[in-house]
């Protein structure tokens, strides 16, 4: 892999500063001291027409004066200036500029036009920008401080990333008394260009980076947010602080999933996905992050605390139910143990309180027990100095439990004098260790959310899973329909026809216009039935009186059908009325009543939600949010983020609820929300269900007119698994194979494919000498953000499991209209058609995608490559920077 396309931004050779100055507090000023402060490693050229000389450096009036070749422009000139600069630094070849000015985004329109000019000279000369209006940039390892704050970065292994300048240089401020390092921090600004996406992509593969922090005010782009998060996230830890958690207004809805859901829960939701953790300070941001950069991890949320000070124990207890970490059940043996070795009025349970006279000894037998009890995923022992506590033996014996398994401990040992002999023991044995019990109980809730998100990143599901296949043409027409009456708003039945077309449970049900029309379909349904208004201006009929329910006879049939049309009329008279729904009366006395619903997110898109639901939904307020697509795995942990979940097992003389059912109800929501990106918003509530099944008794489904586009799901922020690209071939000598896309769970199969290919195989194709994929790699390779890179595997299945004969891979470039690709095939399935099959292939998915142009490197010996390329249509011409390598390319 040749050098990242913002490598001339983070690590230039060269730096030419626009608006170098003298003048007291300057922009300029401040930051050409930084710069020269910092011990730039590479040239620094002033540019300033007004002088000859700064701080006993040339200066010039112009970057067409400097005869050398320029890496990164810093530009801290006026606004009105920048589009003209960015123009000269393309025609001298620059490639990267950071644009400190403001007055781009506001006023009276001209910042905009400014802007505008400056990103179409930008784009002329593939020029990226960093900005404008942002503090700049910090790389410690090059010496580079282009920035015009007034504090320095010491070295270290964490990136920043902010939207905020002054929070930079708060941080900063915090860090520099904490000798906090940093690998980089970047201040976006503006983000006309260089967004979260791309400083995401190149911190990833970044080898100084260990962390990345992320300070958030808003996305403008969603689809490359996730991406850069995803693809970091699964290299690196990356922890998140987000401003605005509480919104001020509340957004009109006409569901009542609209209603519940607030940009928060969504921004929540999203991080999930991406694997990543949030922190609610700037401390928790930095702690969460020196602990996960350490590698400390757990397997789990369940937590055992070990104190000898009952109060101690109730701050910890309360913060984990805070935070949602579970105190672990101890297990029969762990109890057994403390019984037999802890005095008589010990507590019994989780936390274990040793008593205030708790010895080395006990702390030790406690540590040990819980170690070894599979129903815990973590320990915190907790120490209070009492008159007869000796608080570093303590630490040493809990320390010497530790060594003898790999579960993760927690020291608190509370205190100042007393204990820091004992912090300074953890401390030297890389043991987390705390003053208190909150900031103790929130660390293992980073690790536990790690944990939890990581398992979510790593799915992906597709747009369709693998139950029958749903009518989805159907659906489109009901949409299209009603769309052409000039109609958002789905007729009951329409809504409930579209939940049939993906085979979701619905109750049947017959639209009315008489009272002689509702008792014949009353005595077809059969009594009892339910009476509903159908009004597309009445989204919750329950406030109109527009519901009567356990209507058992003919007479009540008639009879109510006038009610519920004279008092919907009198209480809401401005309410069109299409007739009255009946439908058969539900009963179960098993039943649970469930919303699951969909809303639209101005920058993540779709969101799914479920929870409890009914006419008291807004009320209860039991919700949780995830981002489509879902599979089962993803389904099943939206369930468990509610309080409705423990409503759905088994309960007195409730049976449980059908879980199977429902997780495959919310699947094919899933589908829906990927298949028909013409809804907005969806209720089905209620969603009852019971220990036979689910069946949705009312739906609501709003809808709009959507701009047809080449990917059929640039709706949503994280792109399905492309099931569509799944193809079964033979080849020539009549050998089956299956050409399909790559998934995580696909890491061994190429990690061995790779082992045995040839030296001169892996040469062609890495350019280096490699034996095996490092860890990275591997993770790089078959974690896909197929929104901008693909990579198409050929196996064969042999004794029940697959063998990797081949990949082809595109990876999106920099300007997002063309593409790189790479093609390997087992040295002993050569010449049997098996790269033409996938190239093809691959072309074709990036002919759909999108893309312009396929473009990629080959070396000149690879003679048998060059065959295959030029047979398929590929243009050949050496490369500019090296003869060796042949350059391959495409129109697509």
């Amino acid at each position: 892999m040749g050098p990242h396309y913002l490598d001339r931004l983070f690590s230039p050779r060269s730096i030419a500063l626009f608006g170098a100055s003298t003048r007291t507090n300057s922009v300029g000023t401040l930051v050409y001291e930084n710069l020269l402060n910092a011990g730039f490693h590479g040239e620094l050229y002033p540019i300033n027409p007004k002088h000859k000389a700064l701080k006993g450096k040339p200066c010039y009036p112009d970057i067409q004066s400097i005869t050398q070749a320029i890496d990164l422009a810093v530009i801290a000139t006026p606004a009105a200036s920048v589009p003209e600069i960015i123009h000269a630094c393309g025609e001298h070849g620059v490639r990267a500029a950071i644009v400190l000015s403001a007055g781009f985004g506001e006023g009276d329109g001209k910042g905009a036009v400014l802007e505008r000019k400056m990103l179409e000279a930008a784009h002329q000369y593939q020029i990226r920008i960093l900005g404008p209006n942002c503090l700049g940039l910090i790389r410690p390892r090059v010496g580079m401080n282009a920035t015009f704050g007034k504090n320095a970065a010491r070295p270290g292994k964490m990136a920043m990333v902010s939207q905020s300048g002054a929070l930079c240089t708060a941080i900063l401020d915090w860090a520099e008394t904490r000798d906090v390092g940093f690998s980089a921090i970047a201040s976006l600004g503006d983000a006309a260009d260089v967004d979260f996406g791309d400083l995401l992509d190149f911190l990833a593969q970044d080898n100084e980076t260990k962390s990345i922090l992320l300070y958030i005010e808003g996305i403008r782009n969603s689809r490359s947010f996730m991406s850069g998060l995803r693809v970091a996230a699964r290299m690196k830890p990356v922890v998140v602080i987000k401003a605005g958690r509480h919104s001020s207004g509340s957004r009109a809805a006409l569901t009542h999933t609209g209603a519940l859901i607030g940009d928060d829960d969504v921004f929540d939701a999203a991080l999930q996905r991406a694997g990543v953790v949030r922190a609610d300070s700037i401390s928790q941001l930095f702690a969460a992050a020196q602990l996960l950069s350490a590698s400390h991890r757990v397997s789990g949320n369940r937590l055992a605390i070990i104190t000898n000070g009952g109060g101690p124990g109730v701050m910890a207890t309360d913060r984990a139910a805070d935070l949602g970490v579970k105190l672990a059940d101890l297990s029969a043996a762990t109890l057994a143990t403390l019984e037999q070795n802890l005095p008589p009025h010990w507590s019994h349970g989780n936390p274990i309180d040793l008593l205030g006279d708790a010895s080395d000894e006990r702390y030790a037998m406690a540590t040990e027990a819980c170690l070894s009890d599979p129903e815990i995923d973590g320990v915190l022992v907790m120490l209070t100095p009492q008159a007869m506590t000796d608080a570093e033996a303590c630490a040493r014996a809990v320390i010497k439990a530790r060594e003898k398994k790999e579960k993760l401990v927690l020291a608190c040992w509370m205190g100042d004098g007393h204990v820091r002999s004992a912090n300074a023991l953890f401390a030297k044995h890389h043991i987390p260790a705390f003053s208190n019990p909150e900031s103790s109980v929130e660390a293992f809730a980073f690790l536990a959310n790690y944990y939890r998100n990581q398992q979510l990143l790593v799915q992906v599901p597709g747009s369709l899973g693998k139950q029958s296949r749903p009518d989805v043409e159907g659906a489109r027409l009901i949409i299209e329909s009603a769309l052409a009456e000039q109609r958002s708003q789905l007729a009951p039945l329409e809504a409930k026809a579209l939940l049939h077309a993906f085979a979701i449970p619905v109750s049947a049900g017959s639209n009315c216009r008489s009272a002689n029309e509702a008792l014949v379909a009353a005595e077809n349904h059969g009594f009892p039935v339910v009476m509903k208004i159908n009004s597309p201006q009445l989204t919750h009929k329950t406030d109109v009186g527009g519901v009567r329910l356990n209507i058992n006879n003919a007479q009540a049939v008639r009879t109510a059908y006038h009610e519920l049309v004279e008092e919907v009329r009198e209480k809401a008279p401005e309410a069109g009325i299409d007739g009255v729904l009946i439908e058969p009366m539900y009963h179960s006395r098993h039943a649970r009543e469930l919303l699951v619903g969909v809303t639209r997110d101005p920058v993540f898109g779709p969101i799914i939600t479920f929870g409890a639901g009914g006419t008291a939904v807004e009320i209860m307020r039991d919700r949780a949010v995830a981002l489509p697509p879902l599979n089962r795995f993803l389904a099943s942990t939206l369930i468990e983020h509610t309080r409705t979940a423990r409503l759905l097992q088994a309960h007195r003389d409730l049976e449980p609820a059908n879980l199977d059912a429902l997780v495959q109800a919310l699947c094919r929501v899933s589908e829906m929300v990927c298949e028909l990106p013409q809804i907005v918003e969806m209720d089905i509530n209620p969603l009852v269900a019971d220990n036979q099944g689910v069946l949705a008794l009312d739906c609501r489904i709003v809808v709009t007119h959507r701009t047809p586009s080449l990917d059929p799901y640039s709706h949503m922020a994280i792109h399905p698994y492309p099931h569509h690209l799944v193809k079964q071939m033979q080849l020539a000598d009549g050998s089956n194979i299956t050409v399909r896309p790559i998934r995580p769970e696909d890491a061994e199969i190429e990690q061995s494919f790779v082992r045995k290919l040839s030296p001169q195989a892996k040469y062609f194709r890495f350019m280096q000498t490699l034996n095996e994929l490092t860890p990275e790699m591997l993770v790089r390779f078959t974690q896909l953000d197929y929104n901008r890179e693909l990579a198409l595997i050929a196996v064969q299945e042999k004794g029940g499991n697959e063998i990797e004969l081949g990949v082809a891979r595109y990876v999106m470039n920099p300007d997002g209209k063309s593409c790189e690709f790479a093609l390997v095939v087992a040295d002993e399935w050569q010449h049997r058609g098996i790269g033409s099959q996938l190239m093809t292939h691959l072309m074709d998915a990036a002919q759909e995608r999108g893309f312009n142009s396929m473009d990629g490197e080959i070396l000149g010996d690879n003679k048998k490559m060059l065959e295959l390329v030029k047979s398929l249509g590929f243009h050949l011409q050496a490369s500019d920077e090296d003869p060796g390598i042949m350059v391959a390319t495409i129109n697509l």
